[in-house]
């Protein structure tokens, strides 16, 4: 395993939770229901992860944070649990990453953490 790749992920975790905090966001961990059909045909009920539900008066933000999205498998894994929630609040993945920030063709807004704490306004891009 690798820990310090796992210590940076929780450091970043930290930051984008103590600055959503400071935004005046209250802050919560969501759990998504969802099943699986098995092999054997069966469905069976599992949770995913949400890792930041922020809400603020009547806004809602649900916030992934990862380091890296190398593949579309891996984006697919971090992306699983937003688009498994069915309402009409922003969406968003935060990822170490240097791009622009930017929305895919499901709606979920994608940024650095960099863009995102230098503009209090990033979410609602």
């Amino acid at each position: 395993m690798n820990f310090r790749r796992m210590e940076g992920s929780h450091i970043m975790e930290n930051v984008i939770y103590d600055e959503l905090r400071g935004r005046g966001l209250g802050v919560d961990v969501g759990v998504v229901p969802t099943g699986v059909r098995g092999k054997d045909g069966k469905v069976c009920r599992t949770q995913l992860e949400v890792d930041f539900v922020c809400d603020k008066g009547s806004k809602r933000y649900y916030v992934q944070s990862v380091l890296a999205m190398p593949t579309p498998e891996k984006r697919e894994q971090e992306e699983r649990s937003l688009l498994r929630i069915d309402d009409g609040f922003k969406k968003a993945i935060i990822t170490k990453e240097g791009f622009e920030p930017h929305y895919d063709e499901h709606g979920v807004l994608t940024m650095n953490v960099y863009d995102f704490l230098l503009d209090a306004n990033s979410l609602d891009f």
